[in-house]
């Protein structure tokens, strides 16, 4: 049972902890409602382990799921690292853009700012704007 707080993922339970839940549940001592209430864990967390054992035989913790595959792998990092040097000022749309000219591969602006992240690449463009206001300080010809 890996359970969240605030976007964080916790550790499954212990593997002691699981089988005292079950062996409390197995010698009657409480209903499952009460033992989530006994070892502070939810109630989903009992009725979830209780079914797994009737099933498996055992508490184990399942395998992590994995997550999405990365779309680029370190040779398409290289490819994102030679348009930064090439174009330093180029935004993330052109640099979106010009990524899946080269690899074929669609990735989106958040996508394509990690990325920058991960190679440890500034995002910060040196693109010339104009003041909104007139300068604080205007200078005088005497």
């Amino acid at each position: 049972m890996t359970t969240t707080v605030e976007g964080i993922a916790m550790r499954p339970y212990s593997q002691d902890l699981r089988l005292r839940i079950v062996q409390a549940y197995e010698r009657g001592e409480g209903s499952m409602r009460q033992l989530a209430t006994r070892f502070a864990v939810s109630l989903s967390c009992v009725c979830d382990l209780i079914t797994c054992h009737r099933a498996t035989g055992h508490v184990a913790p399942k395998p992590h799921g994995g997550g999405y595959p990365a779309k680029l792998h370190p040779a398409g990092l290289e490819v994102v690292r030679g348009l930064v040097q090439a174009e330093p000022d180029a935004t993330l749309n052109e640099l979106c853009t010009r990524l899946h000219a080269a690899t074929q591969v669609t990735v989106s602006r958040p996508t394509m700012s990690r990325l920058l992240r991960t190679l440890n690449l500034p995002r910060k463009k040196n693109v010339p704007r104009r003041r909104a206001r007139a300068p604080r300080h205007p200078t005088t010809t005497r």
